[in-house]
């Protein structure tokens, strides 16, 4: 028996080291990105300002011939450079279900659940409040939560958040992004031209042919995974979704004993996209013009809407998904964690920030720049409330595991000496 223990002990410890490695990342990144966010919104609001839309505003590229590849350093960054963070989510997907908390329907299953309320909820307040036609177009700004910021939250409750809480968190999350994910791809993405899938599908499928072959060299993999990009764009999806696809796609179980390839880039990528990626979005799209932003009329409108869809919605989504959940059976709570800790988790995701700004880059592109502003301040406020909030909830509600240990050895000391 103590080999097959051994061998099981040794592939949770696999499993469990590159989990406690992401949620490590996540926090740190998550801290980064508040600075990050505060710096773009003092910079823009200062009398820097001219400065800060002038930047993102460069024109970068060359023209050869016909082709033009000159596009404002917003469109790089948005369009191009957010592909990678996209594409590291896809890979973290691709992870949790094949070992992951998503890997079996009974783990999946409260995540899933409490993913979807927390999407649905929101979307429906939202539209609730937003009557104005204009302003109906950003219902799925509230839909998503910021898994870096989030992880920093429960990782500042210290002990107060158990492991288990992490974890649910993480899968919340992942499903989370697959969510927005189909809602960019499919209702914020302009009509589209079959051409461009075609030609999205040739690269895939080279794809999967030289995965097939044992091509192994990742450099290999960049000219087809750039003409799956090129192909959605052309297509009229938002070319973000190739990330996904590629990542999706990538294999995690090798054949030679060598690290997974999706282990091996998450692990390679992560760090980049954390340190890198992410805080460069937030400096293009955290600075807005305060003065003026919340407005009047549809402004406000949009901004109260996301507002509450964040901090009311997405609590509110989570809690009434997970009490139908396991009151019907239909899922587990993990062990360790009680109807307080899906509270805190409930206020925690709350926090919208990266992709809730992404969506609404994308859901009023071609609106009054008014709507595009109220909407990030809307995020900007919701995700500071909901980060406030869940620090507040957590430090007054949950009880720190050591102190709570010891409580109930003092507790089983004194009994057992009055027996």
């Amino acid at each position: 028996m103590q080999p097959v223990y051994s061998r099981a002990t040794r592939f949770v410890r696999r499993v469990r080291r590159p989990l406690d490695r992401f949620l490590r990342l996540e926090a740190a990144s998550g801290i980064l990105l508040l600075a990050t966010a505060a710096v773009a919104l003092v910079w823009a609001n200062s009398p820097l300002a001219p400065a800060y839309d002038a930047l993102w505003q460069t024109t970068v590229g060359a023209r050869v011939g016909d082709v033009d590849a000159s596009r404002p350093l917003a469109w790089w960054v948005n369009d191009v450079l957010m592909v990678l963070f996209f594409f590291v989510v896809g890979l973290e997907i691709r992870r949790e279900v094949a070992f992951g908390e998503l890997s079996t329907v009974r783990r999946a299953a409260l995540p899933a659940v409490a993913a979807v309320g927390g999407m649905v909820a929101p979307a429906a307040l939202y539209l609730a409040l937003a009557e104005a036609p204009a302003a109906r177009a950003g219902w799925g700004v509230p839909m998503a939560t910021d898994i870096a910021f989030a992880v920093g939250v429960l990782t500042l409750l210290g002990r107060r958040a158990p492991p288990a809480l992490r974890v649910l968190l993480l899968a919340l999350a992942v499903i989370d992004d697959l969510g927005a994910i189909l809602v960019i791809a499919l209702f914020y993405s302009t009509g589209i031209t079959p051409s461009g899938l075609a030609v999205a599908g040739l690269g895939l499928g080279a794809i999967l042919a030289m995965q097939r072959w044992g091509v192994r060299a990742t450099l290999a993999y960049v000219v087809p995974g750039a003409v799956v990009w090129g192909g959605i764009y052309a297509a009229g999806v938002h070319p973000t979704i190739a990330g996904v696809l590629v990542g999706l796609l990538t294999p995690v179980r090798s054949d030679d004993g060598t690290e997974p390839p999706a282990q091996r880039l998450i692990h390679t990528l992560h760090p980049w996209v954390a340190f890198g990626v992410m805080p460069v979005f937030a400096l293009a799209n955290a600075g807005v013009h305060i003065d003026g932003g919340l407005g009047q009329g549809a402004s406000f409108i949009v901004t109260l809407a996301v507002v509450v869809g964040l901090v009311l919605g997405k609590p509110a989504g989570v809690l009434a998904a997970c009490a139908l959940a396991l009151r019907f059976r239909l899922a587990t709570l993990p062990i360790g964690l009680t109807w307080t800790h899906l509270s805190v988790l409930g206020v925690v995701a709350g926090i919208g920030f990266t992709m809730s700004l992404f969506v609404a880059q994308l859901a009023f592109a071609d609106a009054d720049p008014a709507l595009l502003t109220a909407a990030k301040i809307g995020v900007l406020v919701a995700s500071g409330v909901a980060a406030i909030a869940g620090l507040m909830l957590g430090f007054a509600l949950l009880r720190d595991i050591t102190t709570a240990g010891a409580a109930r050895t003092a507790d089983e000391a004194e009994r057992s000496t009055e027996a």
